[in-house]
C-alpha cells in the first residue's frame, strides 16, 4: 500500500462517501432562488449525516453540473472553495474533493481547501458523452507540487463513467500501465455511470496485477453488495447507496448512512 495513502486514510479498508453539492452558479441545474447559502445548508445536512454514520471519509464532488465540462468555469471551482471552506470548521474526517471533469480545478480546489485528497480521470484516452476525453496526468501531478500539496494523495479512476476507452487494452493492463508511468496514491474502478456498480470482474482482474497498489470500488456500491466488494478491494467510494430512496439526487438518508456502515464494518 502507498505510503500517503494509508497517512491519510490509516489501516484498514475505507468507506469514503460523496457529499455531492447541488448544481453550482451558472450550470444549468442550478437553483437561484435558492443560491450559495443554499448549496451550504445541504452539503452541511449530508456531511453531518456521513459523519454521524461513521464513514471514514467524505468526497466533495458536483456531481449536479449536468451537463458536464472538461474545463470548467472559474466561478464553479471557486464556489465549491467556497461552500467547502463554510463548511472546513465541521469536517472531523480526511476530506477530498473531486470537479468533474477537470483535473487541473480539482488540484487547484485541494490546494485551496487543504483536502487530503482528490478524486479524477488522470489517464487514457475516451470517447464520452462530452466529447473526446484525453486527460493529462502528468500535468495535473506538476500542478500539484507546484501548488505546495505533494501531500495530497491522487486517487485515478482508470475506467471512465460516461464513456469508452479508446484504449483497447483490457482494464487490468491499463490499470498496470498507469501505476508504473503515473505513480497514483490508488486506482479506481467504475461502472458506465454515477450509481452504477463496477463488475466484480473488473475490480478482482485489476487488483490481481496490482497486489501493492490500493484499488477501489468507485461507483454502485451498496448495502447488498458492500461485503463482497471490501472482500476484493481496498475500500470504496459510495454515494447513491447512501441517499433517500437509493437516488442519486436525493439528501442523505442518515438510517441509510448508518446501516451501510454497520454492513461494512462487519464485513472489514
Amino acid at each position: 500500500m502507498t505510503e500517503t495513502f494509508r497517512r491519510v486514510f490509516g489501516p484498514g479498508k475505507p468507506v469514503i462517501a460523496m457529499v455531492h453539492l447541488g448544481a453550482l452558479p451558472g450550470a444549468p441545474l442550478h437553483d437561484e432562488s435558492r443560491g450559495v447559502e443554499g448549496l451550504i445548508e445541504d452539503a452541511r445536512a449530508d456531511l453531518q449525516a456521513l459523519q454521524a454514520a461513521g464513514v471514514d471519509a467524505v468526497m466533495f464532488g458536483n456531481e449536479n453540473d449536468r451537463p458536464y465540462e472538461f474545463k470548467v468555469d472559474t466561478a464553479s471551482t471557486a464556489t465549491m472553495a467556497y461552500v467547502i471552506g463554510r463548511l472546513r470548521p465541521e469536517i472531523t474526517v480526511p476530506f477530498g474533493v473531486n470537479v468533474l471533469w477537470d483535473p487541473m480545478s480539482t488540484v487547484a480546489l485541494a490546494a485551496a481547501t487543504g483536502a487530503s485528497f482528490v478524486r479524477e480521470i488522470f489517464t487514457g484516452t475516451y470517447a464520452s458523452d462530452m466529447g473526446v476525453w484525453a486527460p493529462d496526468a502528468g500535468q495535473a501531478m506538476r500542478y500539484r507540487n507546484r501548488l505546495g500539496r505533494p501531500d495530497c494523495a491522487m486517487l485515478y479512476n482508470v475506467s471512465a463513467e460516461f464513456a469508452d476507452s479508446q484504449d483497447r487494452r483490457p482494464l487490468p493492463d491499463r490499470a498496470r500501465s498507469a501505476v508504473f508511468s503515473s505513480i497514483p496514491d490508488a486506482v479506481l474502478v467504475s461502472g458506465q455511470i454515477t450509481g452504477e456498480a463496477a463488475r466484480m470482474e473488473d475490480l478482482e482482474g485489476v487488483k490481481r496485477v496490482l497486489p501493492t497498489t490500493p484499488v477501489l470500488a468507485n461507483t454502485g456500491v451498496r448495502h447488498d453488495t458492500v461485503a463482497e466488494v471490501l472482500r476484493i478491494a481496498d475500500g470504496c467510494v459510495v454515494g447513491s447507496a447512501l441517499k433517500v430512496d437509493g437516488h442519486t439526487w436525493n439528501a442523505v438518508d442518515p438510517d441509510r448512512a448508518r446501516a451501510f456502515m454497520d454492513r461494512a464494518r462487519a464485513a472489514r
